[in-house]
């Protein structure tokens, strides 16, 4: 164990002095420098609507009232101007607070407007004479089937019926002390399951090849120290860089309400199976060179869950057999009030048995090359 300490000492400082240790700090503070001054605290929900409604002054007037003027609720209402291809296009706009509804007075320059700003459209028809309205959506190719569906049935019924069966559906928190993350430190779990590990797989690997370079690693062929030894001290060296930034960057954005102890299980765990991932691969190759195409198609790999993250409604099960599934909800876990503490723990207990066995093979490795 001494000796471990002793070697961990030295490759640390080492490290201090190569560009990889500098590349990590400069990554987090890239990271730090995104999540706080370019990623805002919550994206923007409001909704945008451009309506035209194709009907006679008299009914656009009684529509108007009715909608955006009635009793209930009266809509501000302000001139709005677009700029499209150098041309204005006159609008009158409608705000509260999560929408925005833009009506227009020409057809073709709204249906122009909404292809290129890519939103919703929609021509509001009724003939003279008549008490029947007829719509016409202008969708822009994003919408899931699940809405266009919803389109069908407004207009295929009762729109009254249909409210009154929507409101009266029961609607119950499971857990009211609940207390959800904002958008910014929603998007942290990917920034540090990217940082924490997957940078790590990279750089260690990295530090193994500049050793081989310089013959480090057959010197260990006479030296009373281990090849375990040399590995695990590089191993606790990229843990404890890892670590660092990476708390750096959790305190940036949500300062100290996170559950450290969950955080510190999760980084360490998954930083060193993923140091030891790194450091088998870097096995059988003699330089960066050679094994590039190698590791950016693992990082591609690992990176997937981040789709299965950001858009919840694609999450096929076979992401789950990603390691870094694991890291990035963990992750999240940890952030939450309310953390699932066992999900957490069992994610680092098999990271931590995975690394183990990846280790040991990595270290097989190793003594095998000394006497090539």
């Amino acid at each position: 164990m001494k000796k471990l300490w002793h070697s961990f000492i030295k490759e640390l400082l080492l490290s201090s002095r190569s560009f990889y240790f500098y590349l990590e700090l400069i990554m987090a503070v890239i990271m730090i420098f995104i999540l706080v001054f370019v990623i805002p605290e919550n994206f923007s929900n409001t909704e945008v609507e451009y309506i035209y409604l194709d009907m006679n002054s008299q009914a656009r007037e009684m529509f108007i009232n009715e909608y955006f003027k009635s009793n209930d609720e009266i809509l501000a209402e302000e001139p709005f101007i677009f700029e499209l291809d150098n041309e204005e296009i006159s609008a009158i706009k409608y705000s509260e607070a999560d929408s925005e509804i833009f009506l227009f007075e020409d057809e073709q320059a709204m249906i122009d407007l909404a292809e290129k700003e890519r939103e919703f459209a929609a021509v509001i028809h009724l003939e003279e004479g008549s008490t029947e309205v007829t719509y016409t959506y202008y969708l822009q190719g994003y919408e899931t089937q699940r809405l266009k569906n919803i389109y069908l049935v407004l207009h295929n019924g009762d729109i009254e019926a249909l409210g009154e069966f929507s409101d009266a559906q029961e609607v119950r928190s499971l857990n009211q002390t609940l207390v959800e993350l904002t958008d910014r430190e929603n998007m942290v779990p990917a920034f540090i399951t990217f940082n924490g590990s997957l940078m790590g797989l990279f750089i260690i690997s990295s530090y193994i090849y500049l050793d081989k370079k310089e013959g480090v690693i057959k010197a260990y062929a006479v030296s009373p120290s281990t090849v375990a030894n040399y590995l695990l001290s590089k191993i606790m060296v990229l843990m404890t860089t890892s670590t660092v930034t990476t708390l750096l960057i959790v305190i940036a954005v949500k300062g100290f309400d996170f559950h450290i102890l969950l955080m510190l299980a999760l980084l360490l765990s998954s930083g060193f199976a993923a140091s030891a991932l790194g450091i088998l691969l870097a096995s059988y190759y003699q330089d960066i060179a050679e094994s590039f195409a190698v590791f950016f198609a693992l990082i591609l790999y690992f990176m997937l869950p981040n789709f299965a993250y950001f858009i919840p409604s694609w999450n096929p099960n076979w992401v789950k057999l990603i390691p870094s599934y694991y890291m990035q909800e963990g992750f999240k876990e940890v952030l939450l009030s309310n953390p699932d503490t066992s999900f957490v723990l069992y994610s680092s207990l098999g990271f931590v048995i995975g690394g183990v066995l990846i280790f040991l093979f990595a270290n097989y490795r190793f003594k095998k090359t000394l006497s090539v």
